[in-house]
């Protein structure tokens, strides 16, 4: 029943389409402002139930297109290895199960090479924001030429992913994909970045440009998961109050970067920020863990599953 339900929320996800933009070479892209129209209505829910009858798996997921010939992405999966960048993974020696599985998807411009005995060599699928651009051009000959068996899916502020002919980030995408004709590059369209800003409402209560919100990579990510496969293995995420223990373990927000901020320090700071606009990393960890208790999601190093419901509708209360 789970699995079903999972196909339900991926149906509804595919039922809308948006594009937002990226940014590229520039050190002042982050600053950018979305211009995202009005948030459509939210149509995901858990309580929805499709039966096997009413509902076959398709490869088509909608809202996902080819730069190079506007289609929409065709991919499915029984199972996939989530891989976030946490140093939690640093020492885990998971590399070879996560390789293991049949797809594995990772975030920005997390690299392998040389960490490949913790966090694996494999990837399926790569989801960018826009302000990783910079850094996947700079190391494209592991990220980029040495990927082209790999589904890559930007995201990022719509202003930049325009297909006029104005689109700063689109521009340079097709651009890359002409010099790498068998790279599999994809953007998610507008309207489909308005339903992500719908599903984080609906979620937590909270308009996400109101609260001053970005959606994160994450929160791409998982949701883009929950359409693509039908079993999810998440490595290395910690549980929503993971941070607030007063003796949690202290570990790089980026595994690749031992030197970095901790962990808890940005997802604290992050979601405790009123002024300029941040990423609620701990709001976020909330929803997933409710996705969890209905989806086939599952939570390794650090191994944890969500508490049960009460059998109660559970909205999320953002800390925000």
């Amino acid at each position: 029943m789970k699995t079903l339900l999972r196909h339900g929320l991926a149906v509804l996800l595919a039922l809308s389409t948006m594009c937002t933009s990226l940014v590229i070479m520039y050190s002042n892209m982050g600053s950018v402002k979305e211009q995202n129209p009005p948030h459509s209505s939210a149509t995901i829910r858990k309580e929805s139930r499709i039966s096997t009858k009413e509902y076959t798996p398709s490869p088509v997921l909608e809202g996902y297109i080819s730069v190079s010939d506007h289609k929409p992405l065709k991919m499915h999966c029984k199972s996939c290895a989530l891989v976030t960048s946490s140093g939690h993974l640093l020492r885990s020696k998971l590399g070879n199960k996560i390789d293991q599985t049949e797809c594995v998807i990772r975030m920005n411009d997390a690299p392998t090479r040389g960490y490949g005995q913790d966090v694996g060599n494999k990837t399926s699928l790569r989801v960018i924001a826009h302000s990783s651009i910079q850094r996947i051009l700079r190391n494209r000959n592991e990220l980029l030429n040495m990927s082209q068996g790999t589904v890559f899916i930007f995201w990022g502020p719509s202003s930049y992913m325009r297909r006029d002919g104005k689109g700063l980030v689109y521009n340079n995408l097709q651009l890359i994909n002409k010099i790498l004709p068998r790279l599999k590059v994809h953007i998610i369209t507008r309207h489909k970045m308005l339903q992500f800003d719908d599903l984080f409402k609906k979620e937590t209560g909270k308009d996400r440009k109101v609260s001053n919100t970005w959606l994160s990579t994450g929160w791409f990510t998982m949701s883009i998961a929950l359409e693509l496969c039908d079993t999810i293995n998440v490595y290395g995420m910690v549980p929503p109050d993971f941070c607030r223990a007063a003796n949690h373990t202290s570990v790089p927000y980026h595994y690749y970067e031992p030197l970095g901020p901790d962990e808890c320090t940005m997802y604290i700071s992050h979601e405790r920020g009123r002024k300029g606009s941040h990423h609620r990393f701990i709001t976020e960890k909330r929803v997933f863990a409710n996705w969890a208790r209905t989806f086939n999601i599952h939570f390794f190093q650090p191994d944890w599953k969500p508490e049960s419901h009460s059998g109660r509708e559970n909205r999320v209360k953002p800390m925000f």
